[in-house]
């Protein structure tokens, strides 16, 4: 028996917002999305073509507080090709907020407070 992961959710206040940002800072791109008939959800797959392992992004209509994300000890890693320009366009983006220069990694942060992992290819 094998399994294969295929996707990771985040629930997000502000999915624009939240699309904007992983299209800016990681480069993907919508590949799906599902809405309910009532309006009280949105779900949107967001992928690319380094993998085919997708974030879902799930925005709740009547949900209006900060999701409570802990001590942000979970986190999504992402492996970049050119680790020196993912880290100039991230600090250009505010986003960075944890740095482990000596491991050689660095965190950012979405707009709902989600920790990401970047780690160079080696």
């Amino acid at each position: 028996m094998k399994f294969r992961m295929v996707h990771e959710n985040y629930n997000v206040l502000n999915l624009e917002k939240s699309l904007a940002f992983y299209k800016e800072a990681l480069g993907l791109t919508e590949v799906r999305r599902k809405e309910a008939d009532d309006g009280a959800y949105i779900i949107v797959f967001m992928g690319n073509d380094a993998s085919d392992f997708q974030l879902e992004l799930t925005w709740l209509k009547d949900w209006e507080k900060p999701y409570n994300l802990g001590d942000n000890e979970f986190h999504l890693a992402f492996r970049v090709d050119d680790y020196e320009a993912a880290h100039v366009l991230h600090e250009k983006m505010g986003c960075i907020c944890y740095e482990n220069k000596k491991m050689g990694i660095y965190f950012i942060s979405d707009p709902d407070g989600y920790w990401l992992e970047i780690v160079p290819t080696r």
